[in-house]
């Protein structure tokens, strides 16, 4: 089968389409034929081994030293159940689905195939999307709806997400809405309109200077891309406010909630952004455009079985 490689560290030159054996599912496996699957940021700070000073050497030792030991990258799919393993009860051949291969921290969505544990972060794909938006569900869905549900938000609360136009954010904004808060989103000029489209009923251009300035401020101070100055988010949050950094936070996902992103993209009450849709052979070019650091919403890829 055809795969991407990481063959070392360093810029989006180092993957490579190779061919390489198709994978065989264990008794408690699914074999999917993988259809689409995402450029997600942490293929690139694996990729690029952008990790903390900190934690240079746990990361080399536990990432691999020369070049990632899982060579394979890619954290999100959606395809189609061609194989079972003979203890696999939940899927069967034929069934469509979308998953996560964070679990385990085992990737492998760089692949035309790839097999995963049916008690896995897999569920069956919702029916009125493609594959190329399911595919970017499961991990900025599931890290989207964990933060949300952890705000414990109350109908009218007055909530900030910053980063409002990114993978993450796309999918605060809806599922804040869908819990109540009155939604005021930052991001950049050009993608005031996306944010206004997904329910925000306030848009910032941060652009414009400080945002603070207007003197508002939220019961709620969600930042979705790690990237809200202290002294911005102090001035914004209310006494006794909460505040979320998503680079602080280590979401607990679960099978449940990808079920549940499922029904309400089904019942029309959440959809997917892409940005971008790149073929599997043109991963060096999609990783430059996210390595730019501009995307709205998600960047997909198309894996094809010509």
């Amino acid at each position: 089968m055809k795969a991407i490689i990481c063959t070392k560290y360093g810029p989006p030159e180092v993957l490579q389409l190779q061919e390489v054996d198709k994978p065989v599912p264990k008794d408690n496996e699914v074999l999917i034929k993988v259809h689409a699957t995402t450029v997600h940021r942490g293929d690139v700070r694996i990729r690029s081994f952008d990790v903390p000073a900190a934690a240079w050497l746990m990361a080399r030792i536990y990432l691999g030293f020369r070049r990632p030991k899982r060579k394979i990258l890619g954290m999100e799919l959606a395809g189609v159940v061609e194989a079972v393993g003979k203890d696999v009860t939940l899927y069967k051949a034929g069934d469509e689905v979308f998953a996560s291969t964070y679990q385990g921290f085992v990737w492998g969505a760089y692949a035309q195939y790839k097999c995963l544990p049916q008690n896995g972060w897999l569920a069956i794909k919702p029916a009125n999307i493609s594959y190329e938006e399911a595919a970017a569900v499961p991990n900025g869905g599931m890290t989207a709806l964990y933060i949300i549900r952890k705000f414990d938000i109350k109908t009218g609360q007055k909530m900030l997400i910053y980063g409002a136009s990114g993978s993450i954010g796309t999918y605060a904004v809806q599922l804040a809405k869908y819990y109540g808060a009155e939604v005021t989103g930052v991001c950049s000029a050009g993608n005031i309109e996306l944010v206004k489209s997904l329910g925000a009923d306030e848009v910032i251009d941060y652009t414009q200077g400080d945002f603070t300035l207007s003197g508002d401020t939220y019961d709620i101070v969600f930042d979705a891309v790690g990237k809200l100055p202290a002294w911005q988010r102090k001035k914004a949050l209310k006494k006794n406010g909460t505040y979320f950094n998503v680079n602080k936070v280590s979401a607990k996902l679960k099978t449940s909630d990808l079920i549940f992103l499922k029904e309400l993209i089904e019942e029309g009450k959440l959809k997917t952004v892409i940005d971008k849709t790149y073929l599997l052979e043109d991963i060096v070019e999609a990783h430059r455009y996210v390595d730019q650091g501009h995307k709205r919403g998600n960047v997909a890829i198309t894996v094809s079985h010509d």
